[in-house]
């Protein structure tokens, strides 16, 4: 099994149906994997908490987010999930292209709100908790797209959109203000690339230099700057994603545990040992025995 099926941080599959794009995925932390390292996609996502505490990371922004929370993240927007201290959390994740809600040609619809909000021009908020104003009703329209979805009959793509519209029809009017400057896009776009280097390079040896070259940066000005982006160092977060990579190989695959670490760009097995107990509070092959799944 190649590792690399398992993450691509600029997410090119397609969710659900190409002639609809829409599709749900239940996840769970760490019952499931124990991070979701930082990506994009083109498609709108809402992550809707359903039990525990996680946290979830959006433009370098980290939020700690509980049971009933939803959080609307728009396409281009670099996000991640992760386990908060040793909490479980349990949420789906909602996928959709926006071309299910816009118009082929041009309609008030699509020029006056989705296309401004797709391309920045308006805002809505990211996260939507339990109490908060209007937070009934939007979790409602979530909740009948997932019911319909349980076992959709003819024509559920029509009530599905629906739905859509009236959750956007409820943001746009009670939410929607217009982009505050101070998103930095260009080094929003930077980190991009870096994670994409790492993305292609990670099985390879990696060093600070050809990291640097890649940023275009000397090499204590590309450690610093990324500390200060990511809120970690980069070997850290080399390691992190290795080890992201790593476990949920364990899980799916009966590889060796020796070959798992080459695979994952680890050179020697006992560093990969220690570095994965440290991470997880147990061994690979305690975390394998633990998470995987029968078949």
């Amino acid at each position: 099994m190649n590792i690399a099926s398992y993450e691509n941080y600029q997410e090119k599959v397609t969710h659900g149906d190409p002639l609809f794009p829409y599709i749900t995925y239940p996840c769970s932390i760490p019952l499931d994997f124990p991070y979701v390292p930082p990506h994009w996609h083109d498609e709108i996502e809402i992550v809707y908490i359903k039990k525990g505490t996680g946290t979830l990371t959006v433009d370098f922004a980290i939020y700690t987010v509980t049971a009933g929370t939803i959080a609307l993240i728009l396409p281009g927007r670099l996000h991640s999930i992760g386990q908060y201290e040793r909490e479980s959390m349990e949420y789906e994740n909602i996928i959709f292209h926006p071309g299910i809600l816009t118009s082929g040609g041009t309609d008030t619809c699509s020029s006056d709100y989705f296309y401004p909000l797709l391309t920045g021009h308006l805002t809505l908020p990211l996260l939507y908790v339990p109490g908060s104003p209007c937070y009934e009703k939007i979790a409602a329209h979530i909740d009948a797209c997932d019911e319909i979805c349980r076992t959709p009959p003819p024509g559920y793509q029509l009530y599905i959109k629906g739905q859509l519209f009236l959750l956007f029809f409820l943001l746009f009017h009670h939410f929607c203000g217009e982009e505050v400057p101070g998103r930095d896009s260009r080094s929003l776009e930077k980190i991009k690339h870096i994670l994409k280097y790492v993305e292609n390079h990670y099985t390879e040896k990696i060093t600070i230099a050809d990291i640097a070259k890649e940023a275009g940066m000397s090499q204590s000005h590309f450690m610093k700057y990324f500390r200060n982006r990511m809120g970690i160092s980069f070997v850290s977060y080399l390691n992190e994603y290795r080890l992201t990579m790593a476990s949920r190989l364990l899980a799916a695959s009966d590889s060796s545990i020796l070959n798992i670490a080459s695979e994952a760009g680890f050179e020697n097995l006992s560093y990969f040992n220690r570095l994965f107990k440290k991470r997880f509070g147990m061994t690979p092959r305690d975390y394998r025995r633990k998470y995987t799944r029968p078949v």
